[in-house]
Order: structure tokens, then sequence, then C-alpha cells
């Protein structure tokens, strides 16, 4: 896969400063029915994991700029006005989301263990993640002050979403000697693992009405993909090329595989009937770097595709009232590898 496509779907590329924002209409593909009224939100560089606050208003999301050499967390409206930096500006920090009450962000940074950022990871290993042990999941207020470290186990922290209800964190950690989900209250208080099978397990969200999880997973199953995975692990690294989508209930129960098709799925969200689930895939070139939206049923029928760009699409979410959906994508770059905000308004 190309540099673009990793660093978008890592989350850890070095990129050039973005211009001024203003929004700005787009128009979707012929076949992109379901958007309308498309609008982009940023413009140049890599900027990824847009997520709504629970009132809709606000939009967090990560991003490279001057001053900063790698990935800090900001929030702006919906219209892409009101930009504000909310990590510290040291580290690299992924990974941000909304408190329920919209006045917090939590986020993972490194910052703790250095101001500078850490070492991207060789790519002569080929298409690999680093899994940074310095990263610590923190809670901030929206303009950066009083910062609170929520996660002090030693090894990555990371990937942390938030219950509808407010009351749990939902997180990938190698605290056990694997890629393992938990959660754990908002405070940080009484972590509980959640998965317990040998790979990566991430990206996980709950359902509107907390009931469910989807996440992404990369399951090692021949004695060849183990031993390169636990290999790759020592060493602070993953393969994500090959991911598929699980969901269970919200306490771990009913663990159960919805997609099987050999490609990089991943960024699930459900979608608001609680019954579908919308993702990004490579699915029609698994070598590749074209990834699109499509949609899903929890019990993995029902497959639609929604995107059709050439480029790259990933990382959906649909606004709490289920009108608007937010993504990321290469459409409409002035450079070739940029990854801009986009919204629309969602048409069923």
């Amino acid at each position: 896969m190309r540099n673009a496509l990793l660093a978008t779907l890592a989350i850890f590329a070095l990129v050039p400063a973005q211009a001024a924002q203003t929004s700005a209409p787009i128009t979707a593909g012929p076949k992109e029915t379901h958007f309308k009224n498309i609008r982009q939100l940023t413009f140049g560089g890599e900027n990824a994991e847009a997520y709504f606050s629970l009132d809709g208003k606000k939009i967090s999301f990560q991003s490279t700029r001057a001053p900063y050499k790698c990935d800090q967390q900001f929030t702006m409206n919906i219209d892409g006005s009101d930009l504000k930096l909310a990590s510290t500006g040291m580290g690299r920090t992924t990974c941000g989301y909304f408190t329920p009450d919209g006045q917090r962000l939590i986020y993972a940074s490194t910052h703790k263990a250095s101001p500078d950022c850490p070492a991207p990871p060789s790519q002569k290993e080929g298409y690999v993640w680093a899994i940074y042990p310095t990263f610590d999941i923190y809670s901030v207020k929206l303009d950066g002050t009083d910062l609170k470290q929520l996660t002090t186990t030693n090894g990555y922290d990371a990937e942390g979403t938030i219950s509808p209800d407010g009351k749990k964190i939902l997180f990938t950690s190698t605290r056990d000697g694997d890629l393992e989900l938990y959660d754990m209250n908002l405070d940080g208080s009484s972590p509980r693992r959640l998965t317990n099978a040998l790979g990566y397990d991430g990206g996980a969200w709950h359902s509107q009405d907390g009931q469910w999880i989807v996440w992404r997973a990369n399951r090692p199953k021949t004695e060849a993909e183990v031993a390169r995975y636990k290999d790759l692990f020592t060493r602070d690294m993953v393969m994500p090329s090959k991911m598929e989508l699980f969901t269970m209930k919200a306490d771990g129960t009913e663990q159960k595989q919805i997609t099987n098709n050999g490609a990089a799925n991943f960024a699930p969200y459900f979608m608001p009937d609680g019954k579908r689930i919308i993702f990004a895939s490579n699915m029609t070139n698994p070598r590749g770097g074209n990834f699109d939206l499509y949609t899903i049923n929890r019990d993995g029928t029902g497959l639609t595709q929604l995107t059709f760009d050439e480029s790259f699409d990933g990382f959906p979410m649909f606004s709490p009232d289920g009108k608007k959906i937010i993504w990321e994508s290469n459409r409409n770059a002035a450079k070739p590898g940029e990854t801009n905000i986009f919204i629309a308004d969602w048409v069923e």
C-alpha cells in the first residue's frame, strides 16, 4: 500500500502544514446517492479521525500542521470554523473523542515519555503500524487545560472511545502481553479485559444504545502468520493489512465475526438504527489503497457500497441525530496523498 494510505490508516506520518480552513461545497460521485450537500472542512495535509460531539455541534480530529511535527488533537465547529488545539503540542497523539458533556476530550499521547515525535517504523518490514509503548490515554478540557492521565500501565494504551452513557471508555492495550480490547471507567479506574485471542483487536465503538460493540481484528491463523505476528509484536509493530470486523455484547460475550474477505476492513461504526454498521474497506483490491465506505447488517448480511472514489474514503461517523455523516477522503486533493475531512447530509 502506498505511503498516503499508511499515513491515513495508521495516523503516524509527517505531513505539510494545512491551509486556512473554510468550508467548501463538493460534488458527490454519480453513484454516491446517500450523500447530499457535501462540504470539505480541511484543505491540505493529513487530517483524520474526525468525530462529532454528542450535541452534534463540534468535531474533534487529529492533524499534523505547523509548528507541530506530528499529529496533535484539534476541535472545530461542524462548518470548519473556530479551530483550536486541545492537546499539548508535544509528542504524538491519536484517537481524540469528546466526553458526553462536550466539555472534555480523551486522547492518547506519547508526550510524557518525550516531547519529541517518536520515530515511525521502518518500512523495510512492509506495511506495518507502530504500537508505541509510550502511548497513554489522557483527558483534557477543550482549551487544553486540566490535563489528567487515565492510564499508567507499561505498554500501548490508545484507541479510546466512550460509551453513550458516558460511563465507560473502550480502548486497546498491550498490558497483558497482546493487543486486546478493554473498558474502564471514565476516570481510568476498574479496567476490564473484553477480548482474549491472539492478534490485534482495536478501533472499538459502542452501539447507540450501549448494548453492543463493533471492532476490527487481525487474527493470525497459520503457523507462519502467528510467528510473524509475534515477531513484530516484540518490536512494537503490527501488520494490519488483513483485518476483519467483529461484534460482541458490551460485556464481552457473544463475540462474532461479521466479515471474511481477507481485506483491510476498519473504522466500523454503528449506524443510527443500531442494526447496521458502516465501515471502510479495500475489499475490491486487498493489496491496494482504494478504500471505500460500505454498510453491512450486524449479522454480516446485506453488504452495500456507499462511496466510489478511486482513492481513499475512511473513518465514517454519523451525527447523533443521524442526519449528517463525516468521513475522511483523498478526493479533491490539491496534492497527491492529502487526506481531508468531509461532511454531508445523509440520504437513507
